[in-house]
């Protein structure tokens, strides 16, 4: 019986200092994504884009600039994440989505967009046009039943704008 206990505690102190590293690491980690999104709102441009295309793809598979391949990290490489593909005037370009606002962005037409860098960062409809709900695409099953069980929960439901 006193064997247990000790082999009890022992657990116990693991898992206790386990969570206090990952509240450290977590505190961390916002203070850099606050950073980095004050960094994106400051050089965030303005610019009349055509949408031409968009898909979620592995950063690898993107076509984006190997220096911005370079950047990221291995792990990130595999991921999949929103891209599109826009025409700026003469030139054709792919730019990184912002999650929040890849839903919002409609096919085949012409958008105001605040890009920073390779990253799209917001999109208006051309003359200040609020982008019709009707473009976007129809949210997965998967999708619905995890926000009516987050609204019957009470919780916070995860909005992509």
């Amino acid at each position: 019986m006193n064997r247990g206990w000790i082999i009890f505690f022992i657990i116990l102190a693991i898992l206790v200092g386990v969570t206090i590293v990952l509240y450290i690491l977590g505190k961390r980690a916002q203070k850099k994504q606050a950073e980095q999104e004050e960094q994106i709102q400051a050089h965030k441009q303005s610019v009349n884009l055509l949408i031409i295309d968009k898909k979620r793809m592995p950063l690898k598979d993107a076509g984006l600039p190997k220096q911005v391949l370079d950047q990221a990290p291995k792990l990130a490489r595999r991921t999949k994440v929103p891209v599109v593909k826009v025409k700026a005037g003469p030139q054709i370009m792919t730019l990184i989505a912002d999650e929040k606002i890849y839903d919002d962005i409609p096919v085949k037409k012409e958008v105001k967009a605040e890009v920073s860098g390779v990253y799209m960062v917001g999109v208006k409809g051309l003359h200040g046009a609020k982008v019709d709900p009707a473009d976007r695409k129809k949210k997965s099953r998967y999708r619905r039943f995890v926000e009516k069980l987050q609204e019957k929960a009470g919780a916070k439901p995860v909005s992509k704008k």
